[in-house]
Order: C-alpha cells, then sequence, then structure tokens
C-alpha cells in the first residue's frame, strides 16, 4: 500500500499526447464499460478527478439491426460539454452500416469516433463484431477505411492483442490502423478467449508502441497510482486507459494527476468515500433513469467500493446490496457513519493488488462487473 507521504517520481514519464488538433492531458482514458460508463459515472470520475481525466468515452453504441442508424432512442450517445474532449465508440460488423453511422453521430460533435475491435461478449464477438474483427482483417481493414472516409474528425480503434494465444495479430492490426488513418490505437492486452480474467500482456502492448507511428495507448490492470506510473515508466506508450480499477476507486484520475504534479497522494477519509453515492445518484436523477435503475448502480458502485474498507465490514456492505429503495441504501450508510465504529474505518482503494489472476475459455457478460 502506498504511503501517504510518499512522492512518485514523474520526472521521466510522458504526461500527454496528441489526437486530432487537441492535447489530451493527462495522459489518461476513461475505458468504455457497457453498463456502466454512461454519464453520471463518467461525470463523477471527472468531478473527483477536478477536470483531470484526458478523455472520457461513451458505452459502446451498436450499429448493427434491421434498420437505417438513427438517433432517436440512442441514450448512450448523450454527453455533456464540460465532458470534453468525448469520444463515441461504435461497433459492428457492416462496413457500410458503421460508416453510416459515423456519419450521423459526427452531427452531436463528438471530438472523435472510435471504432471497437476488442469487446469479447459472444454475442459481439460471436457475430463478427467487436473483437471478432480480429479473425477478420480484412473486413476490420475496410470498416476503418469507410469510417475514415464518412467523417471529418479524427477516428480511433481500440482492439485487443488478437483472438487467443495462437493468435496475436495485434501488431498486424497497428500495421492496418495506421494505412486506413487511425489517429489512435488503443490495446487491451488480453485476448478475447481471456475476457476480463488472467493478466494483461503489457509486454505485447510495449512491442506494439515501440513500432507505432500513431499514440498507443495501453489498458489492462492499472488499478493504482503506482501501477498507472510503473506502466507509463516501463513502456513507450502515449497514456493508459484505466476500466474496472475505476469502479474501485474513482478518484484514480485525480490521484495520478496529482502524482505528475509532484504531490503525495490525498487521503480518502470514510466519509468522503461515502458521500460519492448521493453525488452519484444525484448526476443519475437528471437522466431518464428509474429509482429502481438507480438502486442497481449504486449497488454495482457499493460493491466494489467496499473492497477498500479497512477493516473489512460484509454486514456494512451486505446491509447495502439488499437495500430495497434508494432512501434505505442512504439511511443505512448514514447509520454507519453515526456508529462510533465507522471512526476505526479507513478507506484505502489501493488494497486492491489485481482484479482477476485466472484464465478461462468461456466468457460470461457482466462477470467482471458483479462483487
Amino acid at each position: 500500500m502506498l504511503k501517504v507521504d510518499t512522492i512518485l517520481d514523474t520526472s521521466s514519464i510522458k504526461r500527454s499526447f496528441a489526437l486530432g488538433n487537441f492535447s489530451v492531458f493527462p495522459n489518461t482514458i476513461l475505458s468504455p464499460m457497457a453498463g456502466v460508463t454512461d454519464p453520471p459515472f463518467r461525470r463523477l470520475c471527472r468531478e473527483l478527478s477536478k477536470n483531470r481525466i484526458g478523455l472520457l468515452v461513451s458505452e459502446f453504441v451498436s450499429t448493427d439491426g434491421g434498420s437505417e442508424f438513427s438517433l432517436k432512442n440512442r441514450k448512450e450517445l448523450k454527453f455533456y460539454p464540460e465532458e470534453r474532449p468525448f469520444g463515441i465508440q461504435i461497433f459492428g460488423r457492416d462496413p457500410d452500416r458503421m460508416a453510416r453511422a459515423a456519419q450521423v453521430i459526427e452531427s452531436l460533435e463528438p471530438d472523435f469516433i472510435e471504432v471497437n475491435a476488442g469487446c469479447p461478449v459472444p454475442k459481439v464477438a460471436g457475430k463478427g463484431g467487436g473483437a471478432g474483427l480480429l479473425r477478420d482483417l480484412d473486413r476490420l481493414t475496410l470498416i476503418l477505411r469507410k469510417v475514415k472516409a464518412s467523417i471529418q474528425i479524427p477516428m480511433t480503434l481500440k482492439c485487443r492483442i488478437g483472438w487467443d494465444e495462437s493468435q496475436i495479430n495485434v501488431f498486424e492490426t497497428l500495421r492496418i490502423a495506421e494505412g486506413e488513418g487511425a489517429e489512435l490505437l488503443t490495446v487491451h492486452g488480453r485476448t478475447r478467449v481471456q475476457g476480463y480474467n488472467g493478466f494483461a500482456n503489457w509486454d505485447i502492448i510495449g512491442e506494439t508502441a515501440s513500432r507505432a507511428h500513431i499514440p498507443v495507448v495501453g489498458n489492462g490492470d492499472v488499478v493504482s497510482v503506482e501501477t498507472a506510473i510503473e506502466k507509463l515508466k516501463m513502456y513507450p506508450i502515449a497514456g493508459v486507459s484505466i476500466g474496472r480499477g475505476a469502479l474501485h476507486n474513482p478518484w484514480l484520475f485525480g490521484q495520478i494527476a496529482e502524482a505528475f504534479e509532484g504531490k503525495p497522494p490525498f487521503e480518502i477519509s470514510i466519509r468522503e468515500a461515502l458521500s460519492i453515492f448521493e453525488k452519484y445518484f444525484g448526476f443519475m436523477m437528471q437522466e431518464d433513469l428509474s429509482s429502481l435503475g438507480a438502486l442497481g448502480r449504486l449497488k454495482q458502485l457499493a460493491a466494489r467500493l467496499c473492497k477498500g474498507l479497512f477493516p473489512e465490514n460484509l454486514l456494512f456492505r451486505q446491509s447495502l446490496l439488499t437495500s430495497e429503495t434508494p432512501e434505505m441504501f442512504f439511511e443505512r450508510i448514514a447509520l454507519f457513519l453515526d456508529d462510533k465504529e465507522s471512526l476505526n474505518t479507513s478507506f484505502y482503494p489501493d488494497r486492491l493488488v489485481n482484479l482477476n489472476g485466472k484464465k478461462e475459455n468461456d466468457i460470461v457478460f457482466g462477470r467482471q462487473f458483479k462483487g
């Protein structure tokens, strides 16, 4: 665990990169996660960072379907001015539909559009979209070519290192991305078969970055200030993309920014840690979200955040996860904070060393977000 008064040496690492006509600083990205990184969660992370996140990206947007792509009833496309620089990520398998969707989405004036070649979910990858494109690089090439030709703003690509360990083709993917005009490549260091299990292969990410003529951002297992700084020191990457680590510690982007400023990591009190639920709920109430829907998101965050409590309090965690209404959820937080025992509880989100550690051949969507 990092001591509060520890100052990390960040003098030799990159802190920004260029994308289109703007500079991304700090060089951190909140990874898009379906069912998680909606406007309330993105706004929560940005506010907790004091506006020190380099890029935010939408939940991925499907371009598949029987009808013409339309902006109607597309909640995942909504974003706020304070979220900029902001990108919208699209996925699909049909080059013409992807290009048409990108053209329609550009009317919303995002700062860039990202093509998804990394989603491992069977209902996406199994149909040839997402990571499924890594088994059909000719199709990926055509998608990138047509998307690039249909828009004026930057196009980026997110991919995995390959389909499985016998099909590591990220170097070829990089060559295609550069050849078709992508201005940024984000590499998730796992294969599709790994899903969200096992450890990301950062040596392959680093080798990809060393061969690249465009910025390469690394993704996978960045769960603390130390791991972020370590990756930026060890590999020639342009930046880091943080996904599940932000669910355990939504302050992480601000902590990294402060490390860049030569400051020690700030301590988060238990009261401050638990206060973010009301802030998060407030953001959700600004959207067209039901009370029960908001409660589900509160529980999702609580399942992760409570793992940072020290000493662990499984009864308190369970009380939050069994709350039947938002009112009950907040009442149980208030009762916990009023209890004198809570004075002996601390919040250390960096107690989490890793999020996983095993390999699996089967992928169950949603498992990565469970408590």
